[in-house]
């Protein structure tokens, strides 16, 4: 069965020591996230974990078989267009151009660009629509893992909730499992099932939290409940620093 183990994990850049002892499994078809105030060393854990840094002390062990990264920013290639940009995983897992072309084609449509997209460079997109290209590039491939970094920080609410809406129904048909960071409670509330709360100075984990109920099956009502229901957690105050009156 693919996973993702991750045990006594710590690490430092320099002096300086950003996360100690990070213990956590996640399985296929599972949806982890990753919460904390900034600095506490979540990208640092999610680029080890993606192996985009060397893990110095403890291990990450990635059975998965592929994996793919969509980052805060859009992070597409200037000098190429949206088609070529969306079809680079393809072509680097050894896909003829053609066949390339044509399925990045087909999930530009799906994550509502238009065919007069296609030929546009980045400099010619908007925010939203360069987060769609990059969306559309990290699923492409069919990724049994994704990493995500914050992806829907910069987006308006109905980019966000239409994106989410994409990744809720590729949950439901566990055709992903997902790895990902974020500031936002909604968001970990919407589509996780289980958050790990990490404390800074050094990043820890000091709690987790789980949801059963089926991403599909969490509507608004749901996600504010269990919002206001954790903002009273004191571990939750504690960390953020809320001043709760």
């Amino acid at each position: 069965m693919e996973k993702l183990e991750v045990s006594k994990l710590n690490h430092h850049f320099g002096f300086t020591e950003i996360l100690r002892d990070i213990n956590f499994t996640l399985e296929y078809g599972q949806v982890l996230s990753v919460v904390g105030p900034s600095g506490g060393g979540k990208t640092t854990l999610l680029h080890l974990c993606a192996g985009l840094l060397d893990v110095e002390e403890g291990e990450v062990s990635n059975t998965f078989v592929s994996s793919s990264f969509a980052f805060q920013e859009g992070r597409l290639l200037p000098w190429k267009n949206v088609i070529d940009n969306i079809s680079l995983g393809l072509l680097a897992k050894g896909i003829s151009k053609k066949e390339s072309i044509e399925k990045s084609k087909q999930i530009a449509l799906k994550f509502g660009l238009e065919e007069d997209d296609f030929d546009k460079f980045p400099k010619d997109l908007s925010g939203g629509m360069k987060q769609r290209v990059s969306f559309a590039r990290a699923l492409v491939v069919n990724p049994s893992l994704l990493f995500l970094d914050e992806p829907f920080s910069a987006l308006d609410i109905g980019l966000k909730k239409e994106l989410q809406a994409i990744l809720i129904d590729m949950i439901d048909k566990k055709e992903i499992s997902i790895l990902f960071i974020t500031h936002d409670l909604m968001e970990a509330i919407r589509l996780s099932d289980e958050i790990l709360l990490l404390q800074a100075d050094p990043g820890h984990i000091v709690k987790k939290f789980q949801y059963d109920l089926p991403q599909k099956q969490r509507d608004d009502k749901f996600v504010y409940e269990q919002t206001a229901k954790i903002l009273q957690d004191e571990t939750i105050i504690n960390t953020f620093e809320l001043e709760l009156k």
